[in-house]
């Protein structure tokens, strides 16, 4: 990769962190309010429920399909000097997109209940009927998405990454101000709607999500046409690309309603304590590895089309290293700190998640650590094959993942309960990453196999040295300052990660690892002062 590319990708990389962690830290606040004012029951269970279809849409839309087969086709015409004929694509396909999505979100609406019986079997009555509607709430939010995901791709190709990923922080901030404003009741002012109010701030976020980048949509120049044109040769290219796309991009998701679907059978708060496990498991994965997919995404795309094959080999190499290198050690220290971690972020002692929902969480938690770094690398390897047009692979690859998460969920749950759910959530992450490594190889020959396994190899001996030193000092803080008190709890967080880290990077910079320069660069581009500026 040439020095002026790789800045540019540390550049978009360190500014998409910095915005994630921040939307991160929003979600957290966001389910620490409902947890503590609701507790993990059927209730917190009806509204993960309910959130997991706007959840799914989000990502497919805002953070996977329309993006990422709009990014090689906008970028082709944009690359050849025919603008004009990008925008007209843009154009048909918000036409026809908008067009398909009333019909679809009025067929939803209509067959509500039947959807919500297939995902979640188990609930009884009242607790169907508080999906349904809170479901029927968060529906609005479609449209929204869907401008954002089209918007998104247009700014992205136009190497713009600072208001897409302001609108991600800005979508939770949404989802927490219509709970504070709504949810809770004000004497002699307002009733108060209780979780119905999250679900009115999840439409009222992803609007905001949009209107956002609406200035930035100004400044490179909109090009509005109202059109049609299905036989548009870059609408059927586009077409040919994002089917496959929303196939392959919804295997993690559709491995998750099937955990619902089995978990809705288990004791209330199983769904809760799922879905908490599963986003603190997503949390390393949405801050460094798709802000490194995403980051790299449009330079594999253009090296693919300028026939750069050897920077094409080394771009994709870099970045599924530098995702591996950030999320095995992520993987590990969660794992060893996940009591710790969910006690500190939701038990309060006036709150009513209870210390044994921290027990059951934990528990879930340390399963889905298993397949941590395979569904960051999954971003990074899905995108590979979007930048050679081949959209198939993914597919493939996911559906074979499916099978095995089905197969693996239904052996499981029986003798492992909510924990079996788990454990087939990251086997088949870990099939569909190795299914895609294998068939990457098969078609492009070198993929640089070497260095990959080398790497791989000096992250799981310096993740695990880091893993033993972080449950020594996460050990040592709880016998000196115990760990009833907040300030012991935060004490105990804040003194291990920071030594887990200190021991990693120390380590990785020992062994002389490539990864260990490229991710300091992008952190101290973001997090010091530095005389290169955001991305825009």
């Amino acid at each position: 990769m040439e020095k002026g590319q790789r800045i540019t990708v540390v550049r978009a990389a360190g500014f998409l962190m910095v915005t994630m962690v921040l939307s991160r830290i929003l979600g957290y606040l966001r389910d620490v309010f409902i947890y503590t004012q609701f507790g993990q029951n059927r209730i917190t269970d009806a509204y993960n429920a309910a959130f997991s279809i706007p959840d799914f849409l989000y990502m497919l839309l805002v953070g996977g399909a329309l993006s990422s087969a709009f990014i090689p086709v906008f970028s082709s015409y944009i690359a050849t000097n025919r603008e004009k004929e990008g925008w007209e694509v843009a154009s048909i396909i918000f036409n026809w997109v908008m067009l398909l999505l009333t019909v679809g979100v009025t067929l939803g609406c209509i067959y509500m209940p039947q959807l919500i019986h297939l995902l979640v079997p188990g609930f009884d009555g009242r607790s169907l009927e508080m999906t349904i509607v809170l479901t029927r709430i968060m529906f609005a939010q479609v449209f929204f998405m869907c401008l954002s995901g089209i918007s998104m791709g247009i700014l992205n190709s136009y190497k713009h990454f600072t208001t897409p990923a302001l609108g991600s922080v800005l979508y939770n901030l949404g989802i927490i101000l219509g709970g504070l404003f709504l949810a809770v009741p004000i004497e002699h002012f307002w009733p108060g709607y209780g979780i119905a109010g999250f679900s009115v701030g999840v439409v009222i976020g992803s609007a905001i999500n949009f209107l956002v980048q609406v200035p930035a949509l100004k400044k490179v120049g909109i090009r509005y046409t109202f059109s049609f044109n299905f036989m548009h040769p870059g609408v059927k290219e586009l077409i040919l690309l994002i089917i496959p796309v929303i196939i392959g991009l919804s295997v993690s998701q559709i491995n998750l309603f099937i955990n619902q679907n089995l978990a809705s059978g288990l004791p209330e708060g199983m769904v809760a304590a799922l879905r908490t496990a599963q986003r603190i498991m997503q949390l390393p994965i949405g801050v460094f590895a798709i802000a490194i997919a995403v980051a790299v995404f449009p330079s594999l795309t253009a090296q693919f089309a300028r026939h750069e094959d050897e920077d094409f080999k080394a771009t994709a190499s870099l970045g599924l290293r530098s995702v591996v290198f950030v999320t095995v050690p992520a993987a590990v220290g969660i794992a060893v700190l996940r009591v710790p971690i969910i006690r500190f972020m939701f038990e309060f002692k006036s709150g009513a998640f209870t210390h044994a929902s921290t027990l059951a969480t934990a528990e879930v938690l340390l399963y889905y650590c298993i397949g941590l770094f395979a569904y960051g690398a999954i971003h990074v390897l899905s995108r590979v094959f979007y930048s050679l047009h081949d959209t198939m692979t993914p597919v493939l690859a996911g559906i074979m993942a499916i099978a095995v998460n089905i197969g693996c969920s239904l052996l499981l749950v029986r003798f492992m309960a909510q924990d079996g759910l788990a454990l087939a959530y990251s086997i088949a992450g870990i099939i569909n990453m190795v299914v895609l490594l294998l068939l990457w190889q098969r078609k492009r020959g070198d993929i640089d196999g070497k260095n990959l396994l080398i790497s791989f190899s000096k992250t799981v001996l310096t993740s695990t040295l880091m893993g033993l030193v972080v449950w020594l000092a996460s050990f040592g803080c709880e016998a000196v300052f115990g760990v009833e008190a907040k300030i012991a709890q935060i004490i105990q967080i804040a003194v291990s990660i920071p030594v887990g880290v200190g021991v990693y990077m120390l380590i990785a910079n020992l062994l002389k690892m490539e990864e260990a320069d490229y991710v300091n660069k992008i952190l101290k581009r973001r997090f010091r002062r530095s005389r290169v500026t955001p991305a825009e």
